[in-house]
């Protein structure tokens, strides 16, 4: 991941990218929910090729966190996405902060962008899967 003002801020090698969005009602506890949620996911394959094998069960698979609060954009009334549903800045930094330390706290390395900066975010996709979790 680039960011546009500082340059190379993070990477993985295997595992989760992860596009984080904070709602505005959002708090602490689904920051916490949100990143057992996702070590205990059963998403990656196992030997007969079912998806099966968590985070927790797969050394080797990292976490990059980016902070996403276009996550929230609705488009419903207009052509153009309305981010009302997302947390003001502050709020959605420090439940983003807390997920990560959540996710952290579970052994995981978890690099992260520059929260509210532009990054480039680079993926190579093993697999035709995208999940959307929330809790």
């Amino acid at each position: 991941m680039l960011d546009h003002e500082s340059g190379h801020v993070g990477a993985i090698n295997a595992g989760l990218l992860l596009l984080v969005g904070v709602h505005r009602d959002d708090t602490e506890l689904e920051a916490k929910k949100l990143a057992e949620k996702i070590a205990n996911l059963r998403i990656f394959n196992d030997a007969d090729g079912k998806m099966n094998i968590s985070l927790l069960d797969s050394p080797g698979h990292d976490v990059l966190a980016v902070s996403n609060f276009t996550v929230y954009g609705e488009t419903k009334k207009s052509r153009r996405p309305s981010f009302t549903e997302s947390a003001p800045f502050e709020h959605g930094k420090s439940l983003f902060d807390r997920f990560v330390f959540h996710m952290r706290a579970q052994g995981f390395k978890v690099p992260t962008g520059v929260f509210g900066g532009d990054m480039a975010v680079t993926l190579v996709n093993d697999g035709p899967v995208t999940i959307i979790v929330d809790v």
